[in-house]
């Protein structure tokens, strides 16, 4: 390509920016990162009632948490009606546009009426024409051709054909005086010199109105790509009965916003057989030749696994940051923890190869940070909830009781005693082979295989049945926190 490849991401700031504007997010912000472009963010905020504030701070939070940094912007259409203004006018003065006094019941009526003769409801054009120019409450609308057909060429789908006797004279200025979205769409398309749109279909019945917009203000069309719609795995269009839509709500559950790209990443395009992407790997590979048009369905259970992935390939490093942000929003961490992140990264290489989201690493990690209470009355195992709110912070970690009856027996005490007795014969910091030594001695002693020691020394120093290995939770904990625990357990343990 010889011209700059310009694209734009131009989301509504009328609620939460869900996955399928990721999507189209991610694939305009590919094409302008492959293309060495540059890639627009556009907040389309003319719908005074619906738009709000905290719409596009959290939009542009999911942004910058995916790593989908824009080169300018964010524009906001509201701070753009003088150079809206500028274009109707020209409309206007051309004679390509006209003012429409009809009122709201006079639209109605005309509605009604076509509907009885089985027409499609459209305006019909009484106000084309007219002169006069009382001072009233009116809309300004776009003056279509009277026939013809407009054809759009599109990337992936090539030439789509529309009749422009299904089109009507829509509006591009309210009576309130503010613009609506065909018309400020593509003012602002050619004012950011934008080259590429990159959208969803749903946009494509937009699109005829818009490029005879373009060629209405004299204006080159840009080259358009209209993405297949996401589904859910019931193949109707993915909606919050599916689950979470949200983006944040992904980052709440513990999903790593390389995976979701990733994930996304292939919702669509493919790239041979590959599934799993680096973010440089993405940029190198993306183009919209291998975009297809059939609709893509989204399976949780896939990106699951690919947040696995992610998870395992990671360096404890890069996985810091999400594992504090899950301790402390499952409360087991307070705000004010004062932990360091050499500290918390310690503890990750244990728990990153049994972990499919960071909420379980962090659960996972609930007995490095917290006191075992074995005398709590608590029924259960303790399990992430996925929750979205940040959860109470204690300093105890409730057991599973199940656990502490079953495994905490008079059987083991002798055991746990000998454990005590040798580690602290032991010198700090533990050594992973001396420990192991000791817990093989101590069952042969015993006549007894290693598991029938592991699984209670593991309830008594985690308050669960699974943990990262066990050798592993005595050298996280060290010498001083294990043997108060082991003695904690055999404190509780009923010698009858």
């Amino acid at each position: 390509m010889t011209e700059e490849v310009r694209v734009r991401f131009a989301p509504s700031p009328t609620g939460f920016l869900h996955i399928g504007g990721v999507r189209t997010a991610l694939f305009n912000w590919l094409f302008a990162r492959h293309h060495q472009g540059k890639f627009i963010l556009r907040i389309e905020d003319t719908d005074r009632e619906r738009s709000t504030e905290d719409s596009i701070q959290e939009i542009i939070e999911s942004m910058q948490w995916l790593g989908l940094d824009w080169d300018e912007g964010p524009f906001r259409q509201m701070a753009r009606q003088d150079l809206y203004k500028e274009k109707v006018d020209q409309l206007l003065n051309e004679d390509k546009a006209y003012r429409c006094y009809c009122s709201p019941e006079d639209l109605e009526a005309k509605r009604k009426a076509a509907q009885a003769k089985k027409e499609k409801p459209k305006y019909d054009g009484t106000c084309r024409g007219r002169k006069d120019q009382p001072d009233a409450p009116h809309v300004v609308r776009f003056q279509c051709p009277p026939s013809g057909n407009v054809v759009v060429k599109d990337i992936l789908r090539g030439n789509v054909e529309f009749d422009v006797a299904e089109l009507d004279d829509f509006i591009i200025l309210r009576t309130d005086g503010t613009p609506t979205y065909n018309f400020v769409v593509v003012v602002d398309d050619s004012d950011m010199r934008i080259t590429h749109v990159i959208r969803g279909d749903d946009h494509l019945s937009n699109t005829p109105r818009q490029a005879l917009m373009y060629d209405a203000l004299n204006f080159p069309r840009p080259q358009f790509a209209h993405l297949s719609m996401i589904l859910g795995p019931d193949k109707t269009r993915l909606s919050k009965r599916h689950g979470a839509t949200a983006t944040l709500a992904y980052r709440d559950m513990g999903y790593l916003p390389n995976a979701l790209i990733n994930y996304l990443a292939r919702l669509g395009w493919s790239h041979g057989d590959q599934e799993l992407f680096s973010q440089q790997e993405m940029i190198d590979f993306f183009d919209l030749e291998h975009v297809t048009i059939s609709a893509a369905v989204f399976d949780p259970e896939k990106l699951l696994w690919v947040n696995e992935q992610w998870i395992q390939k990671s360096t404890p490093e890069e996985l810091v940051d999400a594992f504090e942000a899950a301790l402390i929003q499952e409360g087991i961490l307070s705000e004010d923890h004062g932990k360091s992140k050499d500290d918390l990264v310690k503890i990750i290489p244990s728990l990153q190869q049994r972990a499919k989201t960071m909420l379980e690493m962090a659960h996972g990690a609930e007995f490095y940070f917290k006191r075992v209470d074995l005398k709590a009355k608590v029924k259960g195992t303790a399990t992430a909830t996925g929750t979205l709110e940040v959860k109470k912070y204690s300093p105890d970690l409730q057991p599973d009781e199940k656990a502490v009856k079953k495994f905490l027996t008079p059987e083991v005490k002798p055991l746990f005693d000998k454990l005590v007795a040798g580690l602290e014969k032991m010198d700090e910091p533990l050594d992973h082979d001396a420990v192991e030594a000791l817990f093989k001695q101590t069952v042969e002693e015993a006549g007894l295989k290693l598991g029938k020691l592991a699984q209670p020394v593991r309830v008594a120093l985690t308050g669960k049945t699974a943990s990262p290995g066990i050798f592993d939770v005595v050298l996280l904990l060290g010498k001083a926190r294990t043997i108060e625990r082991l003695k904690d357990a055999n404190s509780i343990i009923d010698p009858s």
